[in-house]
């Protein structure tokens, strides 16, 4: 004898139960992501609109027209482009630029990525006081680094060179870039080193062949950084850069702003032209940014 069970009937909400609206999914997931993207957009505008005032006033034929911004628009010119690029050591201060930056950047990341490897995979003495050592580097403000070093690269003739300003921009980014780099290399599994002992790769070998190319996001920040770091620094760069032929564009701008002249004009033109390529390299390694940032923040 089988027995067959009838469906029950959903049971009826008292008569004396509120009712309860509810507002359609669809339509809270539209009020949020509206409101997400007004926030969004807020906050890219409060971003961007210092780059596009500087360059609202790069367009002024007069040194006084940031205080008369109304004055601009009838009069829109780029004649202090033309100046700045004809008529000033723009040039030069521009390839000046370009040589600490990219030194900096070459010789720091080289310096910072062997280092964190040697850290993240090697057991020697006084392996987890280095860390320790880079980050204590990092408390000493400029002010008080300026003196001791202006007679160091005084003693070492490296007073006006390339060179020397490429040291000392590495001594402020490599360890950094170490912290940053060591924390993606324990990402690297350490099976990859084990392969390449036993193919017969040194350490150095398993170093650069097969651990780099794995860490390009880490690099890419790093990079990013080392040329930030030495792209737009000012107080050792015109303490120790002593001849106008070795002024960088950071030293350059200073020119325009005298006791008793200032041609704001020019400044915002030179401004917007030094943040070409700075934003070009900023293009190149955004692919890898968010990756190399993040990728070292679950592991220690």
């Amino acid at each position: 004898m089988t027995t067959v069970s009838t469906p029950r009937a959903p049971a009826a909400a008292p008569a004396d139960a509120p009712a309860v609206a509810r507002r359609p999914l669809n339509k809270r997931r539209r009020s949020a992501s509206a409101g997400l993207h007004a926030a969004l957009t807020v906050t890219a505008f409060i971003a961007v609109f210092p780059i596009l005032w500087i360059f609202y006033i790069s367009l002024g034929p007069d040194k006084n027209d940031y205080q008369h911004p109304s004055r601009i628009l009838g009069n829109i010119t780029f004649d202090n482009y033309s100046y700045v690029l004809e008529h000033t050591g723009f040039g030069t201060w521009m390839v000046n630029s370009l040589i600490v930056a990219f030194g900096t950047m070459l010789f720091g990341v080289l310096i910072a990525s062997s280092a964190a490897y040697a850290v993240s995979r090697m057991k020697f003495l006084g392996r987890g006081s280095l860390m320790y050592t880079f980050l204590l580097t990092q408390m000493f403000p400029v002010a008080v680094l300026m003196v001791p070093l202006y007679k160091i690269m005084g003693s070492l003739g490296l007073l006006d060179t390339y060179g020397g300003l490429i040291v000392i921009y590495c001594s402020t980014a490599v360890p950094y870039c170490a912290w940053l780099l060591k924390g993606y290399f324990d990402t690297i599994p350490v099976e990859i080193d084990e392969a390449g002992r036993i193919d017969g790769l040194s350490p150095f070998g398993t170093f650069w062949r097969l651990i780099l190319p794995l860490a390009r996001p880490g690099l890419a920040v790093a990079a990013f950084y080392t040329f930030l770091t030495a792209w737009g620094e000012v107080a050792f760069a015109s303490k120790f850069m002593l001849t106008e032929e070795r002024y960088t564009l950071a030293v350059g701008l200073q020119t325009y702003i005298s006791q008793f002249n200032s041609q704001w004009n020019y400044l915002a033109a030179t401004s917007v032209l030094i943040a070409i390529p700075a934003g070009a390299v900023f293009y190149v390694a955004q692919k890898h940014l968010v990756a190399g940032l993040t990728a070292g923040g679950t592991k220690s």
